[in-house]
């Protein structure tokens, strides 16, 4: 796994945008008091369940491994000249 740039800045906008996402198709809400561990595990779930992103393979499921395709994955959806592309 290659870390690519601005990962962790990708990772909190795929939050944002997961968590809009997950809210408008009824999965639930990400609570403000919830963990970073947690957020993460669960917009990655509504994007796996959705099949939106592939998912993980079972020994891979870990923490970084699934902030990482989250970083993948908002940085498909940004726009070309987004700042978080360069």
């Amino acid at each position: 796994m290659q870390k690519i740039p601005h990962e962790e800045e990708l990772v909190k906008k795929a939050l944002q945008v997961g968590a809009v996402y997950a809210k408008k198709r009824a999965y639930g809400e990400v609570e403000a008091h919830d963990s970073m561990k947690l957020k993460v595990q669960f917009v990655y779930r509504v994007l796996v369940e959705d099949k939106l992103i592939q998912a993980l393979a079972k020994d891979q499921v870990t923490d970084p491994n699934m902030r990482h395709k989250l970083a993948l994955w908002i940085s498909r959806q940004l726009p070309p000249d987004h700042a978080l592309r360069n």
